[in-house]
């Protein structure tokens, strides 16, 4: 089996070195970057399974970097932090990143997370990683599934509103396979974390917060409803 290959861009020598060694010890690929600049040049050049960035590195912020990784991929992307800020967590996650840590981590909870993201995205996960491919969420219907002007195809794992095409992210996938799977059911933002990001631990909620605000931007904004102090439910 191939190992999975990291990109690891952090500026700070010592988290680098330290994190890219634990990664190492437990069957990752890693290259490691020490800004955004050299980060992007090596995401085309290696093509990696993940991308870890720090928010701040010099040359090519984090955020940036995202912004520019997913304008032609999506490939799942952790955003480092060092702080638990309301302003980096949601500009890292608008951005397009799918989860993110906050620094200082722990290297197993940050493996535990990347694994996570893996599952989900279908990939391996290095030694030992767990279940694979990713266990999204399955519908049990041949035709599409039809919300209004939406149109969910969930064997060709294809979304059209108005009879065109949208390009969703793997994430966004499983949160709107979760939505259609019970539409007009009221949905946690606890069991969105579970099934769709796969923690089986508690999990920071602006995750789905910001995912339901993007998937909204691409679904049309009436399409999925807040029901305040529950969660979000899918218009049937």
């Amino acid at each position: 089996m191939t190992a999975t290959h990291v990109l690891f861009v952090e500026d700070d020598d010592v988290i680098r070195e330290a994190t890219q060694l634990a990664l190492e010890r437990v069957g990752f690929t890693v290259t490691a970057s020490p800004d955004g600049l050299t980060g992007l040049e090596r995401f085309h050049a290696d093509r990696p399974d993940i991308a870890l960035l720090d928010v701040m590195v010099p040359g090519l912020d984090g955020v940036s970097l995202c912004r520019r990784i997913r304008d032609e991929s999506t490939v799942p992307v952790i955003m480092l932090s060092a702080r638990a800020d309301s302003i980096d967590v949601v500009l890292g996650l608008e951005a397009g990143a799918d989860d993110y840590v906050t620094k200082p981590f722990d290297s197993a909870v940050l493996v535990a997370r990347i694994r996570a993201v893996l599952r989900r995205f279908g990939h391996a996960s290095g030694p030992d990683g767990g279940r694979q491919p990713s266990d999204a969420p399955v519908v049990a219907v041949s035709e599409p599934l039809r919300f209004g002007d939406l149109e969910v195809d969930t064997e060709g794992m294809e979304v059209r509103r108005g009879g065109e095409t949208i390009g969703l992210t793997p994430t966004e996938m499983r949160l709107l396979l979760e939505f259609s799977a019970a539409p007009g059911t009221v949905l946690s933002r606890d069991r969105l974390l579970e099934r769709v990001w796969d923690y089986d631990w508690g999990g920071d909620t602006r995750v789905v917060d910001v995912h339901v605000q993007r998937l909204r931007a691409k679904i049309g904004q009436n399409r999925i409803d807040t029901v305040r102090g529950f969660g979000y439910k899918l218009r049937g």
